[in-house]
């Protein structure tokens, strides 16, 4: 046996290949394609070819199947969803040469959307195939309805807490969200629930819309009530079976579009690939097949947009090669179609952060009518449709990414104190509808566990039958928006209740119906029809204002050098550091210089690593004293650049042997016969730099200085991303330190007064 034999380890396996076992992307279930089970995102060999067939105004075959063997949704589309007048037009363009149409700027988005009119489910799919990656996200671009970019909040928590929902409507809105989305863990809080939302979407501005997502009729009754403003829970599917299965027609969908939008409340329909393959109906063909079916039969129905890119089957969809691709894909047929889309992003497509990320990245850079179709605004453990792909977790850094991109995601950066007005008075007044009505009271301790609370883990768990009765007396009372406007004024909300009468005369005004439609904070109406978008390469589209642009770039953790400035001067210790005199060369051989950058002591009082400069210096100084050596700390005024900081203090030392100091933490053991980019000794990741290191530094500049052997000292382990934290930190300490560099200054004595 070899020596190395012996004092190797036993390992148990590939070290490396145990390292990528423990990352997140190995929780995902990832799937090898199956088409038989419909595990086949893009396309399976049950898949259809593109077919029309008319025969005196009637279409008798679509994609290969004849009119007398047609299922319940190929009649509806054949009868309903494919524009005669074109699609002999449609039907005859190549799919390649269709999708070049949809990347050429030349040619306009009415166009895509005329043509698209005329083709059949098979057909579309076809063409959406041959986009690529790259070229998605430019269809994308010009695709969508609406010219101005929004997103979607859903906002829940797991007790139905009404001032929470309230507050926590309020905040979301205070984010820029422009839709509000509840559901309920009880079905039996709905109304309490559409009421708390209602009130907490109309504090801080006006216009944001809002869905109380439960069983379609009790949804229903609550739009008629006008408690809610829009509705997006009827789903349709793209294989007959399921829709049997769920005791449904396209005709009942068709009737349930017309039922909402009578009594204006904005409508979509919600589909998204992979649900037959879920309900084990997807007849082998693959998800994007059976996803054009379901877009097609919303423009047949009538309905305004679609929500769909996965939905709730996201994850599944996301198992299988070019899933995620398929999902953008949905979206882009929905809005090829000339329908409102709502993308996704709302169901948590992986444990992966970067999958997460790479999934909705396009859709934020290319824009939607809604990025995401429910944002968890809330916590993860509060999100009652089970977690989004992002949560209130992830708003800083959503926010993050809208700056680094010069994009307009749809959100914006509050202010703490803004928020916690918002959410005081969002709360407040949920309470005082709720006493005003008769539904529920709730004490001062309760409201204020809601103005500061993270989610409900926050608040006492023991209202849930309070909640449930308030439900039951807005249902038996058959409270209405107008009662709760009313409310809102007897109590002295003037401004809320103006809000929640101007979006029920909205409905009135029928703007809500209007493709792709939203209201702004100043109640204009934003829609395909008022704000169509016109993105028809570069230089055209939506560009951000400047005000919005501000609005972008101004996250909270951004800070300038004013901020560095008056942190470092916060820790600040006037006469710690004194100078008294100039610094001259000694002649004694246990002399070692600390030589310390213009900045620090002055500009400069804090390092990267959060010590202060002063006890920095103290344990340098305990180091040399423990050695035996003399230590003299020196400012050098001419430089900011360490090596020549520390070859300056060393060539001034007796012994020859130089510590250099910058402001920041980074430091150096130098000797008088080096080249200035040369050293004994360097600390270079100042973050990371502790007490116990810097006193090892000076015990090794004094061993050095003696001729003795020194210890080395060997970077600690971390996986930090040290540049990514503090680079921009090091640009403002850098600007500090040259302020107060003075090239032609000589070298200062300096004094540490506790030493």
């Amino acid at each position: 046996m070899t020596r190395a034999q012996e004092v190797t380890p036993p390992v148990d396996g590939f070290g490396r290949w145990r390292l990528l076992d423990r990352q997140r992307v190995n929780l995902d279930g990832l799937a090898r394609e199956a088409p038989a089970l419909g595990l086949s995102a893009l396309l399976s060999p049950a898949d259809p070819q593109p077919s029309l067939v008319i025969e005196d105004g009637l279409v008798v075959e679509l994609d290969q199947r004849r009119r007398e063997d047609f299922d319940v949704i190929d009649a509806f589309v054949a009868d309903h969803g494919i524009d005669l007048a074109v699609a002999a037009e449609a039907m005859a363009l190549d799919p390649v040469h269709a999708a070049r149409m949809l990347v050429d700027p030349g040619v306009p988005r009415a166009r895509i959307v005329e043509l698209t009119a005329g083709m059949t489910p098979a057909k579309l799919a076809a063409v959406v195939r041959e986009i690529r990656p790259a070229e998605l996200l430019v269809a994308l671009a010009k695709m969508r309805c609406r010219r101005t970019p929004s997103n979607q909040a859903h906002v829940t928590n797991r007790l139905d807490d009404p001032l929470l929902l309230a507050a926590d409507a309020a905040t979301a809105v205070a984010y820029g969200f422009r839709e509000l989305e509840t559901t309920v863990p009880v079905a039996g809080d709905a109304s309490s629930n559409a009421v708390a939302l209602l009130i907490g979407s109309q504090v801080g501005s006006a216009g944001a819309l809002t869905q109380c997502s439960v069983e379609v009729s009790v949804e229903l009754r609550l739009g008629v009530r006008g408690l809610v403003s829009y509705a997006e829970t009827v789903s349709v599917y793209g294989t007959e079976q399921v829709f049997v299965d769920g005791d449904d027609t396209p005709w009942s969908k068709a009737f349930l579009v017309a039922a909402y939008a009578s009594r204006g409340v904005k409508m979509r329909l919600s589909s998204g690939a992979g649900s037959e393959a879920l309900m084990g109906s997807a007849e082998g063909r693959s998800m994007l097949y059976l996803e054009s079916r379901c877009v097609s039969l919303a423009r047949a129905c009538g309905a305004q947009g679609v929500q769909n890119g996965g939905i709730d089957t996201a994850a599944l969809t996301a198992s299988v090669p070019g899933g995620v691709l398929e999902l953008h894909y949905e979206n882009l047929m929905v809005m090829m179609r000339g329908l409102e889309s709502c993308s996704g992003n709302d169901s948590l497509m992986s444990e992966s952060d970067m999958r997460r990320t790479s999934r909705t990245l396009p859709t934020l850079l290319a824009g939607s009518d809604f990025i995401v179709s429910g944002f968890g605004s809330i916590p993860r453990y509060d999100n009652m449709f089970g977690p989004s792909n992002l949560n209130a977790e992830d708003l800083d850094d959503y926010l993050v990414l809208q700056r680094d991109w010069g994009v307009d995601g749809g959100l914006r950066s509050p202010a703490e104190d803004q928020l916690l007005a918002l959410r005081r008075r969002a709360a407040e007044a949920c309470r005082a509808v709720y006493a005003g009505l008769g539904l529920a009271d709730f004490d001062d301790e309760h409201l204020e566990a809601v103005v500061h609370a993270e989610g409900s883990r926050g608040l006492p768990q023991d209202g849930g039958l309070t909640v449930l009765q308030a439900a039951q007396a807005i249902a038996q009372q058959r409270v209405t928006g107008l009662d709760v406007a009313l409310a809102l004024d007897e109590a002295g909300y003037t401004v809320e209740a103006e809000r929640v009468l101007s979006m029920l005369r909205a409905r009135i005004g029928g703007d809500m119906l209007q493709p792709a439609a939203i209201f702004d904070e100043d109640m204009r109406c934003l829609s395909a029809v008022t704000d169509a978008n016109d993105y028809a390469g570069p230089g055209t589209g939506y560009v951000p204002t400047a005000a919005r642009r501000a609005e972008i770039d101004a996250v909270r953790q951004e800070r300038s050098l004013e901020d560095l400035r008056s942190a470092q001067m916060d820790a600040a210790r006037p006469g710690a550091l004194m100078v008294v005199g100039a610094a001259t060369s000694s002649s004694d051989a246990r002399d070692v210089v600390i030589a310390v950058s213009p900045g620090f002591g002055r500009s400069v009082w804090r390092t990267l690593s959060g010590l202060h400069v002063v006890d920095v210096l103290g344990e340098l100084l305990a180091g040399l004293e423990e050695e035996g050596c003399t230590a003299r700390v020196v400012r050098i005024n001419r430089s900011i650049d360490l090596g020549q900081i520390g070859l300056s203090g060393a060539r001034l030392a007796g012994s020859g042997v130089g510590i250099g100091l910058l402001g920041k933490g980074t430091a150096l053991i130098h000797r008088r016969d080096l080249p200035p980019l040369a050293n004994l000794e360097l600390y270079s990741v100042a973050p990371h730099i502790t007490p116990e290191m810097y006193r090892l530094l000076a015990t090794n500049a004094a061993r050095h200085a003696k001729g003795a052997v020194p210890e080395p000292v060997r970077n600690p382990y971390s996986d930090d991303a040290i540049t990514a934290r503090y680079h921009t930190r090091v640009v403002a300490y850098v600007e500090l330190e040259r302020e107060c560099c003075d090239r032609g200054a000589p070298p200062e004595l300096v004094q540490v007064a506790h030493a």
